[in-house]
């Protein structure tokens, strides 16, 4: 049975694009959002995932305003937020702030946020952070440089991707891995479920 609800996923992010068609569920549209991404002063990082995946979700609702092509859909948004206690680490996008990262996270435990923001047909908005504990092993220096080196790190919030190189670090896990990798598939199936999307239909073949 083929997929009848259409779903608009507010990011351009392979691994979220990846771990839905993992639950047999494929986008109808992907359309990245360009929010300005910066922490509020004294922001919690639960506060800013929420915040960010809400806003997410909100621009994609207007930029599809007066399309009747989309005007059943759902809108699915997401933002992931690494932190060490209440500090925000970034996305980073210089190797500078990786190697920074990379030394605060090694030998210590974070926290990995993500916001789940969904917008429903009726355009009733569902939220939902997820939070997962994540400790890192102790790096050596010829951990960090060869994962430097790796390029694994562009644009991961945190500096690292847990399904690449990087999961080789994880000493312990608690909470969702998926939420880790980008989007937490067990509670984003339910906030899905519970507002009438047929998260089953993709799950036969046709």
């Amino acid at each position: 049975m083929a997929q009848t609800d259409t779903l608009i996923l507010a990011s351009g992010s392979p691994r979220r694009v990846e771990l839905l068609a993992q639950a047999g569920i494929e986008p109808a549209r992907l359309m990245p959002m360009d929010i300005d991404e910066t922490p509020k002063r004294s922001e919690h990082p639960r506060s800013l995932a929420r915040r960010l995946s809400t806003g997410k979700a909100q621009a994609a609702l207007a930029a599809i305003k007066g399309d009747p092509a989309f005007a059943g859909s759902y809108i699915l948004a997401a933002d992931t937020v690494v932190s060490v206690g209440r500090r925000i680490l970034p996305k980073t996008e210089m190797i500078d702030e990786a190697s920074s990262a990379l030394h605060l996270l090694s030998g210590r435990s974070h926290r990995v946020f993500t916001g789940v923001c969904l917008i429903t047909p009726d355009r009733t908005v569902r939220q939902k952070v997820i939070d997962t504990k994540v400790r890192f092993k102790r790096l050596s220096t010829t951990d960090i440089e060869a994962y430097l080196s790796s390029g694994q790190w562009r644009g991961k919030a945190g500096g690292y991707a847990i399904q690449g190189i990087a999961g080789s670090f994880v000493v312990k896990l608690v909470g969702s891995y998926t939420n880790v990798v980008g989007l937490p598939l067990y509670e984003t199936l339910a906030l899905l479920s519970g507002e009438g999307f047929d998260v089953h239909a993709g799950w036969t073949d046709a």
